[in-house]
């Protein structure tokens, strides 16, 4: 087997973010999603984007290593931030301990009460690098509390990204889509390759600025039964919608034909104003309003 040959190169000096974690005896950490933020001026479009006021509240989720974090405390009021990992919001806690309006919480997003950490107040603007492996998750907690948030700015995963905003139509249209555009207006805004993280991840990255209605675009009457319904149907995305929908309602044909939907029709062909009318069409039905079908 030959060897390659070719002139030695002398190894480049460990990025900032590797002497970081080098300083606290750490390696990213898998099992968390851990992908740390290291380019600068990515840092400050997203602050930027964020469009802080200097009496907003702000919570950034998964500081880390406060790649984000200092131009937060410098531009908003008070700042929450949260973060799972201990070693690292230890770190975090000492870095602020001469800012008293910066509060550590170290916790799994998932598990905060966000009315209980916040208390009364101004909706806060939320600020994260969300780890891929729970993005959407946390995105639909957050989501969970109208009133509670005026504005987000995320990065998650592009192709989660590129379903959040899909069209009917789209292949990269789903429920997700559908429940997401029902709570927020999205605003693609930035794209970020892996070179901007230490490790690089596998994929690409993209900011989205989330916007959350105080009143959803379209009428819901029960907003369980709307869930349910777009999350049974695009169980079986390739099934016409009488097929689909049959879980929730015998007579799935003819709800539909009264909703003034093709039965023949697929999931991903539904705009949001479909789905609702669907929806309330089928709350009727099972509220004893209209007898066409029952469950």
């Amino acid at each position: 087997m030959k060897k390659r040959i070719g002139s030695k190169r002398t190894p480049a000096a460990p990025s900032p973010v590797r002497r970081e974690l080098a300083a606290l005896g750490r390696h990213p950490r898998k099992r968390l999603g851990q992908h740390f933020l290291a380019d600068t001026q990515v840092a400050r479009r997203i602050v930027d984007l964020a469009a802080l006021r200097a009496e907003d509240r702000v919570v950034e989720i998964g500081p880390g290593l406060g790649a984000l974090s200092d131009t937060l405390v410098d531009r908003g009021g008070q700042v929450w931030l949260v973060e799972v990992d201990g070693d690292l919001a230890e770190r975090l806690r000492t870095r602020y301990a001469a800012r008293p309006q910066v509060h550590v919480v170290q916790a799994d997003a998932l598990s905060v009460d966000f009315a209980e950490m916040l208390g009364p107040g101004t909706p806060a603007v939320v600020v994260a690098n969300l780890p891929y492996n729970v993005a959407t998750a946390i995105l639909a907690a957050l989501l969970s509390q109208p009133g509670r948030f005026a504005r987000m700015v995320l990065m998650l995963q592009r192709e989660v990204v590129e379903r959040l905003v899909a069209v009917p139509g789209n292949k990269q249209y789903a429920a997700l889509s559908v429940l997401t555009q029902y709570a927020a207006c999205l605003r693609p805004a930035m794209r970020v390759g892996p070179e901007a993280f230490v490790p690089r991840p596998q994929v690409e990255s993209e900011v989205v600025v989330v916007e959350p209605y105080l009143q959803p675009p379209v009428r819901v009457a029960d907003e369980a039964l709307f869930r349910r319904i777009v999350k049974t149907v695009f169980t079986q995305r390739r099934k016409q919608l009488a097929n689909g929908l049959r879980p929730l309602c015998r007579n799935a044909a003819g709800t539909l034909r009264r909703a003034g939907i093709d039965p023949m029709r697929r999931p991903e062909t539904l705009s949001l104003a479909e789905f609702a009318t669907l929806a309330n069409t089928l709350a009727a039905v099972l509220t004893g309003v209209d007898e066409l079908c029952g469950t």
